[in-house]
């Protein structure tokens, strides 16, 4: 099959079914994801589809954001790897803000038992993984919670992260790569994201590798403003070179 019949399938499906998945994609028509990352981008830039975390939907449903479910099931065994890797970077003292996502809600399910710090976070499925932890100091940010990601935003959120420095804060982003920088479906959570970059010494971005060069709408930084990015191996070399290359360090699961 050409690229464009592929591609005209690929269509097809998305208006059919209100969404695609790379790896479905791939599957299906016995090619490589990243061939099938290449036909959602010529799409994607003919204004037929729009690129989101993991595929894409048919244009016109600019404002359809994946549920938790849907997000925990999607690169379940990167986003294991990943937390690995994160959990090498938790300080032996301090203090760590806690985005909200689903990669830096399982970071915190696999905090150690020995481990003490004073853990900030606006991510109610965050706080119920931390709140039993005998050696966590746990401070939930208060504010409207949204009902897709279970996190708090609006002014409350805002102005408790106005106030505090914590040592390190673990985030999560729904695109990103060097020229789209860090973006996020929703405005309010974009914000409170931005604040909570503010509120640390040190930021890590959790991301699998299926978020790279993914733009969406509501941007809350640059991928400058990110210390440390932990991937998955899926992120080619040389587009892990253009991020390093830029200021982040990258780690490839």
């Amino acid at each position: 099959m050409y690229a464009p019949e592929r591609q005209q399938a690929i269509l097809r499906l998305a208006r059919q079914s209100g969404r695609v998945d790379v790896l479905s994609l791939a599957e299906e028509f016995q090619v490589t994801a990243e061939t099938v990352r290449r036909d959602l981008k010529a799409l994607d830039r003919a204004g037929l589809v729009r690129r989101v975390h993991g595929g894409a939907i048919p244009a016109g449903r600019l404002d359809f954001e994946p549920d938790l479910a849907e997000r925990e099931a999607t690169a379940a065994d990167e986003k294991e790897r990943i937390v690995r890797a994160a959990l090498a970077e938790l300080p032996d003292e301090g203090s760590v803000v806690l985005d909200a996502g689903t990669t830096v809600a399982r970071l915190a399910a696999g905090f150690p038992l020995e481990c003490g710090l004073t853990v900030v976070t606006h991510a109610l499925p965050v706080a119920a993984r931390l709140a039993d932890h005998p050696g966590i100091d746990l401070h939930l940010v208060g504010g409207r919670v949204r009902h897709r990601t279970r996190a708090a935003v609006d002014a409350w959120a805002l102005r408790a992260y106005g106030e505090i420095r914590a040592d390190v804060a673990f985030i999560g982003a729904n695109g990103y790569s060097p020229d789209l920088g860090l973006t996020t479906p929703d405005l309010a959570e974009a914000a409170v994201k931005r604040a909570v970059i503010a509120s640390a010494r040190r930021v890590v971005l959790l991301a699998d590798s299926a978020k790279f060069g993914e733009e969406h709408f509501a941007r809350f930084g640059a991928l400058a403003d990110v210390d440390l990015l932990i991937t998955d191996s899926g992120l080619r070399p040389e587009d892990a070179a253009a991020i390093e290359a830029a200021g982040t360090e990258v780690v490839r699961t």
